[in-house]
């Protein structure tokens, strides 16, 4: 596929901001259905990507496009644990997933309190091995749910416990730590605003705020310096650690989530509908997912 390269808007910025909005967006490949939930893999220097509707995980390296998993269970967002291994959220079977080394699928979380899960979105692993995700039901008919709230969930570093964090979102979407683990990020999109928790040792949340305001926000990431990057209607918004408005990339097509990658953690991948996207940042990503 031809990669062209787009001009970035700058919608608002700081003359402090180290970050620059002006820099170029360079669209990396188009013709998918819906792309979704980018992870790096750092030691195969390639990313993985969802598109949903196509029922796949697709691989972008070296320049390429080729099919890392058919048929995908229509995966949503993906991330890797502490061991490598891709963790993802699948919509058609309702499930959070882990793929092992060998290509079995192991079933992580399924049901809450023995009812099935609504449809889980996106997620991240803390350094302790915990998982979460979100639950919103994007991916189940009305008539086939059986929870009656859209959660926030955490897995112990075990697999053994399934804890409900949160209950009270509309539509819970994107979720990223904070550099130091201490908050963790968590978009509504429905609410129209992304919120931020403390969070505790023992991976509980608490002190529920919001952060900033992000129309129809999806997915998201952090960088090292503690600046945030959502997804939303306006294209990939960029704030500071006290939820200021840096700045705004704009494509063609609307955002739904992105990740940071290459070998120096500087270029931050974008999943735009059906097409994926690569801006180059001075400040590189978050190690933490």
């Amino acid at each position: 596929m031809k990669m062209t390269l787009l001009s970035a808007c700058l919608v608002t910025a700081s003359s402090a901001c180290a970050l620059d909005f002006n820099a170029p967006v360079e669209k990396l490949g188009g013709d998918f259905q819906f792309t979704e939930g980018p992870v790096w893999v750092a030691a195969k220097s390639a990313l993985l990507f969802s598109d949903i509707p196509a029922n796949r995980i697709v691989r972008f390296q070296d320049g390429k496009f080729t099919t890392f998993r058919e048929p995908s269970r229509n995966s949503n967002g993906l991330t890797l644990d502490k061991q490598g291994r891709l963790i993802a959220c699948e919509h058609g079977s309702r499930r959070v997933t882990r793929t092992e080394a060998d290509g079995t699928i192991t079933v992580l979380a399924a049901r809450y309190e023995g009812k099935r899960l609504n449809s889980p979105n996106d997620v991240v692993v803390r350094s302790d091995g915990a998982i979460y995700f979100t639950d919103p039901p994007y991916g189940v008919k009305q008539e086939e749910r059986e929870l009656d709230f859209q959660g926030v969930y955490r897995l112990s570093p075990d697999g053994k416990a399934l804890t409900l964090l949160v209950k009270d979102f509309v539509k819970p979407n994107g979720l990223a730590f904070s550099p130091d683990e201490k908050i963790l990020y968590v978009n509504d999109t429905e609410g129209g605003h992304l919120r931020a928790f403390d969070v505790a040792p023992d991976g509980t949340l608490s002190n529920s705020r919001i952060f900033a305001k992000t129309p129809s926000a999806d997915g998201m990431k952090v960088d090292s310096a503690g600046n945030v990057y959502c997804t939303s209607a306006t294209g990939v918004m960029g704030f500071d650690a006290t939820g200021k408005h840096l700045g705004t990339f704009t494509m063609a097509e609307q955002p739904a989530n992105c990740a940071f990658g290459d070998a120096d953690w500087k270029s931050l991948y974008m999943t735009c509908r059906t097409g994926l996207y690569r801006v180059r940042l001075a400040v590189p990503g978050s190690r933490v997912p």
